[in-house]
């Protein structure tokens, strides 16, 4: 196996050299329309030097991330490899999916006909593929393979000491970026009208940098919720396990997200969550057993659920258990053999 890209930060520690990497030029996402709430809406720029690479590798089975130019030249040139192609189509949301664009909507449609496979994270996203796109069920493969490595979250913990921290519980813990999509303005404003309501006894850990992050610190101080936020900065990947130890409850108030690797990572450590209903990993919050969905827009809603944790800890701890029963299904090994399967089966079918 050959993993090409244009863009290569490297190995996560502990996986270095695990599998062959090649970059091939240069890779960016050209914004056309821009987004404050979403993903902005544009193209992905990749060099056609993808073909000659194809073409001498030789490969018997391509996997090509969603419907960007090295898709298309995939779908092509498999007419001289003979090879077959699995379209990798995380999941569904509005600024990914285009369905108000009928031109993009007819391009992958007709793509779609050539293509041997697809492999999505989400039953939104497969639902997406059979009704927007009119691909047969039968070439459809859906469970989630983007899982975290508990080992690879801890690989630095070591670095991380919580414990002589005077931390007023329950923590809620929010990683990613702090930027519009995210949400965390919205989980902040419900942090306002907890304090609105006489509820001070919880702490926030707030881990990740982005444009907003200033902005936010300063609605903080004015708030009055400085004692309950404590802003950690960009943590190291390796680092984060110590963090999702150390909280009580993971809270992810997305505004769009198309998978949410974060909520799978909480849930691995057997973190029960309060997670955004526009995020794809919410289908793992399953009947409400390990966790609550809610309105990211409504930070009403927020503010309830996070009083639930404070009424209920002892429930709450019991739905954390039922996070690590459900991760049990969802393991680097699990995700390893139904990739084997769907390369099994596409090659199979040939």
């Amino acid at each position: 196996t050959t993993v090409y890209t244009g863009v290569w930060p490297g190995y996560s520690p502990g996986f270095e050299n695990a599998f062959a990497v090649k970059v091939v030029g240069a890779m960016k996402f050209v914004d056309t329309v821009k987004s404050e709430t979403g993903y902005s809406q544009g193209f992905i720029q990749a060099s056609p030097a993808i073909a000659g690479e194809l073409l001498q590798y030789k490969p018997d089975v391509v996997f090509t991330s969603g419907f960007c130019i090295w898709t298309i030249l995939a779908l092509v040139l498999k007419l001289w490899g003979g090879w077959r192609v699995v379209i990798v189509y995380d999941g569904s949301s509005p600024g990914v999916d285009y369905r108000d664009s009928k031109v993009r909507t007819g391009l992958r449609q007709l793509l779609s006909r050539f293509t041997d496979g697809f492999i999505t994270n989400s039953q939104a996203g497969k639902n997406y593929l059979t009704q927007y796109l009119q691909v047969p069920e039968s070439r459809i493969f859906a469970r989630p393979y983007q899982v975290p490595d508990v080992a690879a979250l801890l690989q630095r913990s070591q670095q991380v000491d919580l414990t002589t921290e005077l931390l007023q519980r329950p923590v809620f813990l929010f990683t990613g970026q702090v930027i519009p999509r995210k949400g965390l303005d919205r989980l902040l404003l419900a942090c306002k009208l907890l304090r609105d309501r006489g509820y001070s006894n919880y702490t926030l850990l707030v881990a990740g940098e982005g444009a907003q992050r200033e902005e936010l610190q300063a609605f903080c101080t004015a708030e009055g919720l400085a004692a309950n936020v404590r802003w950690l900065g960009w943590v190291n990947y390796g680092q984060l396990g110590a963090y999702f130890r150390r909280a009580d409850v993971f809270i992810l108030p997305a505004l769009e997200d198309v998978w949410g690797m974060v909520v799978l990572e909480a849930m691995a450590f057997g973190k029960p969550v309060l997670c955004s209903q526009w995020a794809g990993a919410a289908e793992l919050i399953a009947g409400s057993e390990n966790g609550v969905v809610f309105d990211p827009y409504e930070p009403a809603a927020i503010a309830e659920a996070m009083l639930q944790v404070m009424g209920q800890p002892d429930a709450w701890a019991q739905m954390g258990q039922r996070s690590q029963e459900i991760m049990a299904h969802h393991t680097p090994l699990a995700a390893a053999q139904f990739l084997t399967k769907v390369t099994d089966t596409v090659v199979g079918a040939a």
